[in-house]
């Protein structure tokens, strides 16, 4: 499968989990599966599902760029993993500014089970998938148990009703082959999207890298 518009996706989950844990095997097959599709994985270097991730492509022959930070004073950050053997590091300056670099060099998301990180960042993306509202990331969440999660919150907070447009903006997938074929149809839609077009936006605001153009 060759993609013309998706380069590369990034991938978020749990830093805890282990190589014999469910989500860490789903997310080395996932990044494995993309990269034989000549996609690049992103990740924020650390050890769980990032470094499956990193395993994961790596084994499909792929390329891997992680986003990272070294802090003096913080606990309860995972860090860098030494055995999450990327391609290429970049260092940022603190958690949030990794984070929106993760989201800026994917051209799409996929995310796994996770903690209280993995939340932060899924919570993001889905902000911003519906900010950008068709012009948006493509944004998958893996695992059956999202069903469950994003029916109880479209129930219980106030996402439905005014805000249609947000239960609109993800797929979840429970299969590699999924995410691949969601892929392939987002690619498709990016093609023919009209491209954005705004005088009064400055070319070069830091924006555009959250949504597609």
């Amino acid at each position: 499968m060759k993609f013309i518009n998706i380069k590369a996706v990034s991938f978020f989950g749990y830093a805890n989990s282990q190589p014999e844990d469910e989500e860490y095997k789903q997310a080395f097959e996932v990044a494995r599966v993309l990269a034989e599709n000549g996609i690049e994985v992103v990740n924020g270097g650390g050890p769980g599902v990032m470094r499956a991730a990193t395993e994961g492509a790596h084994a499909g022959e792929g390329r891997v760029t992680v986003a990272t930070f070294y802090p003096k004073y913080i606990e309860n950050f995972e860090g860098k993993d030494a055995l999450n053997k990327a391609d290429k590091e970049i260092v940022m300056n603190n958690y949030v500014d990794r984070t929106m670099k993760l989201l800026e060099l994917g051209n799409a998301y996929v995310v796994f089970n996770g903690g209280t990180g993995t939340l932060s960042e899924f919570g993001m993306a889905w902000g911003l998938a519906y900010l950008y509202f068709g012009h948006h990331k493509p944004l998958i969440l893996y695992g059956e148990f999202w069903h469950e999660i994003t029916e109880v919150l479209a129930r219980k907070m106030l996402i439905s009703g005014a805000r249609p447009g947000a239960l609109r903006v993800y797929k979840i997938a429970t299969t590699p082959e999924m995410v691949v074929d969601y892929l392939v149809g987002f690619d498709k839609e990016l093609g023919v999207r009209p491209r954005v077009k705004n005088d009064l936006m400055p070319v070069e605001n830091g924006e555009e890298a959250f949504f597609e153009e």
